[in-house]
């Protein structure tokens, strides 16, 4: 990890379309401001860890199939002999 002294007003670029600028700073909050294309998704940590989360439970298909299995199975027996059609 790279570890930079910056005072407010002051920044940093990280390759040739990136640039993070100290706005301010207010006891132990520092305000960025975060030049970048809009094709480059900016988000907070605590934001982007939620977002994984959610994807990995999404992503638990053998759950997911086991409850689409169950459905069809409860589907047959309320209805017997009309996937013979």
């Amino acid at each position: 990890m790279l570890i930079l002294s910056r005072r407010s007003g002051e920044s940093i670029t990280i390759g040739d379309e990136i640039t993070i600028t100290i706005v301010g700073i207010s006891g132990s909050q520092v305000r960025l401001g975060i030049a970048a294309p809009r094709e480059v998704r900016v988000l907070r940590e605590e934001i982007y860890k939620a977002m994984q989360d959610e994807n990995r439970a999404a992503a638990n298909v053998p759950d997911s199939g086991r409850k689409l299995e169950d459905a069809l199975k409860q589907l047959q027996i309320k209805n017997p002999g009309e996937s013979d059609k």
